[in-house]
């Protein structure tokens, strides 16, 4: 009987915006992003970190336009970058207006920040007339004064008025390629906000948890709130805002948008298991010379390593290939099945060799080149280890005895 796939909750439907060749919203596959810490400026610099972050698995990349010369850098990374770039813009109505002659795919602004509606208008209308889309970018840290004042601080009411008056200003003169933010540092506050904006609009939404901080505290805290969010069906767009290289960002984004099952793997999947006394070998040590190792090939598998081959082939049958320690030695395994048994100092190598001619290769073909008698040799190392950690360690038949007794004799 073949299993059914654990299904996330239905994608929120919303209306959907190009970010240059980068659908958003309406169905679309959620995209990850990702900010630069260059100075705009310096184009070879920006361009260098764009290629990076696109090698990573950013589909979009934000540049800051705080000034004239970061809009004419903008003017020449647009054209070289391979992906669609997105103007940050903070205060100065002229940015934005220069980061549109740039030719950006985007624009971001922060009603906190350029607050006079005039100049919103005149932004959404030079949008509109170019089809260029706006993020409208809220933030906790940035609310408007009187929504501080009105609600007490910043509160998942006020993050959506804040969003809601901005889409206000852009119906007036007839702009509607929006998506929509409302980032806060806090996560049950991001959470919240989101959630009610998801109910009161059906533009698509960019989550966030902002000023996350360096990982591994800030991977946590976005990931729990981004994750949260996805689950539900909440989100278009994602970004991880951490103290860190924004390569670890967009890899971040990448990765927990292949765990949820949201985009297909593009890069390795390593799994472990986290060592126990059956371990005949450093688990810890193995796996990370194999993520060093895999990760340099960047191929779109799915590897375990696991400590013992009791239960290791089991465990992780579903992973496309492992490799499972026995006594001075590993048994390597593709979808469960063992396929060859190596010598323990070279489990990651041939871990490592055996991935590249999966991927050439293929599955079917693999198997059918596995070694004869590698599982029967891997069934008699799990029964010697068996008989010398002890069958039962767990005193799991006798519990299940003791169960029996007292069910049997109420």
């Amino acid at each position: 009987m073949s299993r059914a796939t654990p299904v996330l909750s239905t994608r929120r439907q919303t209306r959907q915006v190009m970010v240059g060749a980068i659908p958003v919203g309406g169905g679309a596959p959620i995209s990850v992003q990702s900010m630069t810490t260059t100075k705009t400026a310096d184009v070879d610099g920006t361009l260098a970190q764009i290629y990076a972050l696109y090698g990573a698995g950013a589909d979009i990349v934000r540049c800051t336009c705080n000034e004239e010369e970061a809009a004419e850098g903008l003017a020449q990374i647009v054209p070289r970058s391979p992906v669609p770039l997105v103007a940050d813009v903070h205060f100065h109505v002229e940015m934005a207006l220069a980061a549109l002659e740039a030719g950006v795919a985007c624009l971001r602004l922060n009603p906190g920040n350029l607050r006079k509606p005039e100049e919103i208008k005149l932004v959404a209308a030079e949008a509109r007339d170019r089809g260029v889309p706006i993020r409208i970018g809220v933030n906790a840290g940035s609310l408007h004064p009187d929504l501080y004042k009105k609600y007490g601080g910043a509160t998942p009411e006020a993050l959506v008025e804040s969003a809601k008056a901005e889409l206000a200003y852009f119906a007036e003169v007839g702009f509607e390629d929006v998506k929509i933010s409302v980032k806060a540092s806090n996560v049950p506050l991001m959470i919240a906000a989101y959630r009610m904006l998801a109910e009161q609009v059906d533009h698509p939404l960019h989550l966030g948890v902002t000023e996350a901080g360096p990982p591994p505290a800030g991977l946590v805290k976005a990931t729990a709130g981004i994750g949260t969010l996805l689950a539900e069906g909440i989100g278009d767009t994602i970004r991880y805002s951490l103290t860190a290289d924004p390569v670890e960002e967009a890899r971040a984004g990448r990765q927990l948008l292949e765990a949820l099952g949201l985009r297909e793997r593009k890069g390795l999947d390593l799994i472990a298991c986290p060592s126990c006394g059956r371990a005949e070998v450093d688990v810890i040590g193995v796996a990370n010379a194999a993520q060093e190792a895999l990760d340099a090939l960047n191929l779109p598998l799915q590897v375990a390593v696991m400590g013992c081959v009791v239960n290791g082939p089991g465990e992780a049958r579903e992973a496309d290939l492992g490799i499972a320690a026995g006594k001075h030695k590993g048994h390597l395994f593709i979808k469960g099945k063992v396929v060859r048994v190596v010598p323990e100092e070279a489990m990651v190598a041939e871990l490592v060799a055996e991935a590249e001619k999966l991927v050439k290769e293929g599955i079917e073909a693999r198997l059918a080149a596995a070694e004869q008698g590698a599982e029967a040799e891997a069934e008699a190392d799990r029964r010697a280890l068996l008989e010398d950690r002890g069958v039962d360690a767990n005193r799991s038949q006798e519990r299940i005895e003791a169960i029996r007794r007292r069910v049997g004799g109420s």
